[in-house]
């Protein structure tokens, strides 16, 4: 890692994907781990979340409703989350937005909703492959984190983290660059000063996207990276925890 006052943190999605043994197998392997210079998260299905002893990590949900209760079925709400005992949660998630919809305005009352709870969002953004090839991606994604801003302003800047995902590098084996992460997170800090300076520069932006053992620590090297949201590669213990002490190093 680059010397940074931010806390590097590693969070593994493990999507619609689980099990009881890599419940166990995973929590045993983060007890176990010394990872003393970083946070770590794991965001299992939510049926899943109960079943963890937090011991040197944190839970975090999947996804949240935009809602506090009521007559919303299949949801789960912020409250609910607390009390199985997350303190972050994914929020606006590329395949949230892709399959079931999710727009801006949802996924800025999402974050509030997680904030008022005293839950951490995690907030995703990022490009397609076509906005990039069309080289929007600035706009793109500053269309993204204003919709957020706008609703929470500075005080709930401080209290977020921001994951860049970019959706032509999720799941597909194509990792962008270390420049090319650089470059987008880089943005995104100087974004967000607009805002507020102070939280700007004090912000956590976790990269996301095909994230391996093997290029986890040229990614985590980056001025603006500080950390990883982990699919596919959370799922395989081993792994997720080498990428974990790329970050801890």
């Amino acid at each position: 890692m680059t010397v940074s006052s931010r806390r590097p943190l590693v969070a593994g999605n493990w999507k619609l994907n689980a099990s009881l043994e890599l419940v166990r197998d995973m929590q045993q392997a983060l007890q176990q781990s010394r990872l003393e210079k970083m946070d770590v998260v794991v965001c299992p299905p939510f049926p899943y979340l109960s079943l963890f002893e937090k011991n040197g990590f944190a839970l975090g949900g999947q996804n949240l409703s935009q809602f506090e209760s009521g007559a919303h079925t299949g949801e789960v709400s912020a409250q609910m989350l607390r009390e199985l005992g997350c303190d972050y949660v994914i929020i606006g998630h590329s395949e949230r937005r892709a399959e079931q919809g999710e727009n801006d305005d949802m996924v800025a009352q999402k974050v509030q909703q997680a904030l008022e709870n005293g839950l951490t969002p995690i907030l995703c953004v990022g490009e397609s492959e076509q906005v990039r090839e069309s080289g929007q991606v600035f706009e793109f994604i500053a269309r993204q984190l204003d919709a957020v801003l706008t609703k929470i302003g500075a005080a709930g800047l401080a209290k977020i983290v921001i994951a860049y995902e970019p959706i032509w590098a999720i799941g597909t084996g194509n990792t962008a660059t270390p420049e090319q992460a650089q470059e987008v997170h880089g943005f995104i800090r100087s974004h967000v000063a607009k805002v507020e300076k102070t939280a700007a520069s004090a912000l956590r932006i976790l990269y996301g996207g095909s994230v391996k053992a093997d290029n986890a620590a040229l990614l985590f090297a980056q001025a603006d990276v500080d950390g990883g949201l982990i699919g596919g590669a959370s799922l395989k213990t081993d792994e997720f925890i080498a990428i974990c002490q790329a970050a801890n190093s």
